[in-house]
């Protein structure tokens, strides 16, 4: 655990300067420490971002040199992987290594802090507690923020949080796995499904990294699980909290939530009542919305809160988000969708008739793409291949579905745009990760909306 004032007087080191470590330098040194920022990447790409950093902040690029090691303590950006070998080194100098989630909660006062972990649906789901939370936080004049994975650091946002606030994250394996001692006072584990094993090297490594998020919870705090998922349900048993299920698929029983006749419904000891689900489509939303519900109640929040704010939810961008229609032809912005399961999840809500044109490919993962082939047979016109995996893809999704290999993003919106016809929908559902042509998934979905925008 990260303990600021035992490293009182020393230098931090913050190695990796993106986003997080960004944040987490500025808050070091806002806080007292002098700081070293160390990035591999060349001064010239770097530079941009380095504005404007504290004098007691002294950056460097192009890797990581001997001055590491006169660093106290090291803070490690998300992402980065532990067998690196700066990381080696700073072990073998007996130098500890943070995450930057555990170093702003360190400097955070937060009343209640709301931790939400997954494969897939974790900002739709973090963006809706973090909308119940504000909602249940308003009525006592107290406020809510939301960060973490989905985009806002949580060294930006933790020390804001006062006693009477609450703190709402969206935790990834990346970041859990970098993390000794979290303590939420909610947590969820919405799925688990194969993902980032190209990072983490095993499937077990990869639930290890997210159980994380409630082993260290005490026993009067909550933890909610998808009942519908197997390994959800072999964490369960490991928590050493108060245990909440969910299912869309069975009702009642130990269920603390269920779906019910097209409403949603949570019971709370003794108590029971039911709700209209947000608008959107999918099972996978009625589950996002139904452990959204469980968190919030679980830290306070009201049925007439879950009432006002799934009735305003419209989700998140980048997620199953309709970019445009023109000429009876839908075009849907899904470049959230990372991985395999979440491919597939966007063809099942999305699924009705043979009429999506899918745009898959990017960076490859590590998960095979073979689970597709049903929903691709059942669904998919017509495939068009983007990026580094487009031969991986095609090879092991071979007569799922016709396949065109289009390279880029706009080649391949633009070919489907010419052959779609009225009531088609072209989906950019990729699979894959974004960073062998894009920054970020947020960077290919927003150029998806820009190409479809100008379709004439």
């Amino acid at each position: 655990m990260f303990r600021p004032a035992g490293f009182k007087g020393k230098k931090a080191l913050v190695i990796g300067a993106g986003r997080s470590g960004l944040a987490a330098a500025r808050l070091l040194a806002k806080k007292g420490f002098r700081a070293l920022l160390s990035d591999s990447a060349p001064m010239r790409a770097l530079k941009p971002r380095l504005r404007d950093l504290p004098a007691s902040v002294e950056a460097e690029a192009g890797g990581h040199s001997d001055k590491i090691l006169e660093c106290g303590f090291a803070v490690k950006s998300p992402g980065l992987p532990a067998r690196a070998p700066v990381f080696k080194k700073l072990k073998a100098a007996g130098i500890p290594v943070f995450s930057e989630i555990e170093v702003a909660l360190a400097f955070s006062k937060a009343g209640k802090v709301l931790a939400v972990t997954g494969t897939n649906g974790k900002t739709t789901t973090t963006e809706l507690l973090g909308l119940l939370m504000k909602a249940a936080a308003k009525r006592r004049g107290a406020r809510a923020f939301v960060c973490g994975n989905l985009g806002v650091p949580a060294a930006l946002m933790a020390p804001k949080a006062g006693p009477k606030d609450a703190l709402v994250m969206e935790l990834s394996s990346y970041q859990l796995e970098d993390s000794t001692a979290l303590s939420p006072d909610a947590a969820c584990v919405l799925n688990i499904t194969p993902d980032h094993l190209d990072h983490h090297g095993s499937l077990s490594s990869y639930v290890a990294a997210k159980a994380k998020v409630f082993s260290g919870q005490r026993a009067g705090a909550a933890c909610v699980f998808n009942y519908e998922d197997a390994v959800c349900r072999r964490l369960a048993r490991r928590c050493p909290s108060r245990v909440l299920f969910f299912s869309s698929r069975r009702r009642g029983g130990g269920l603390s939530a269920w779906a019910e006749d097209g409403r949603l419904a949570f019971r709370t000891g003794a108590a029971a009542f039911t709700v209209a689900p947000p608008r959107l489509p999918g099972r996978h939303n009625l589950e996002n919305a139904m452990c959204a519900g469980l968190m919030a109640l679980s830290c306070g929040a009201r049925p007439a809160d879950l009432r006002a704010v799934f009735a305003a939810f419209r989700g998140v961008e980048h997620r199953i988000e309709t970019a445009r229609v023109l000429r009876g032809v839908t075009y849907i912005n899904d470049s959230k969708a990372t991985n395999v399961d979440s491919t597939a999840t966007a063809l099942r809500a999305l699924a009705g008739k043979k009429n999506i044109w899918l745009i898959l490919g990017g960076l490859d993962k590590g998960v095979p793409y073979a689970p597709l082939r049903p929903l691709i047979k059942s669904s998919v016109k017509k495939m068009l291949t983007i990026g580094k995996a487009a031969p991986l893809i095609e090879k092991q999704l071979r007569g799922a579905a016709p396949a065109e290999r289009a390279g880029t993003l706009e080649r391949a919106l633009k070919n489907a745009a010419a052959a779609a016809e009225h009531g088609d929908i072209v989906l950019l559902s990729p699979a894959c990760a974004s960073f062998d042509q894009f920054r970020d998934f947020e960077h290919r979905g927003a150029e998806f909306k820009r190409l479809a925008g100008r379709l004439k």
